[in-house]
């Protein structure tokens, strides 16, 4: 689930700010491998990535701001992605969610 809001930072580039959610489906939580994968995968990206739980926000490049999150198993995380990929990034968070982090269960 991704929504979407732009603003105007030059007359070539467009910012777009783009939110998305993942429930985190692996029993031990948000924990070192998949926060490492999520930091593969955000990195790719040019845009500022932030993860919000439980009113903590940390930035979604940081491994250890994401461990910080402690987030467990059935946390609802909230992505916010701003700059001109966000729409590709917030896309490739929430299939790597779904992917279960390439966790194997």
């Amino acid at each position: 689930m991704a929504s979407k809001t732009s603003h105007l930072t030059s007359d070539v580039e467009e910012d777009q700010t783009i939110h998305g959610v993942f429930i985190v489906r692996n029993d031990r939580g948000l924990h070192t491998r998949p926060a490492t994968e999520l930091v593969k995968c955000s990195s790719k990206f040019r845009s500022h990535i932030t993860l919000n739980y439980k009113g903590m926000e940390v930035n979604g490049k940081s491994l250890l701001g994401i461990l910080v999150l402690a987030a467990e198993y059935g946390a609802k995380i909230e992505v916010i992605a701003t700059g001109t990929d966000a729409d590709e990034a917030v896309r490739c968070i929430l299939n790597l969610a779904r992917q279960d982090f390439y966790m194997n269960f």
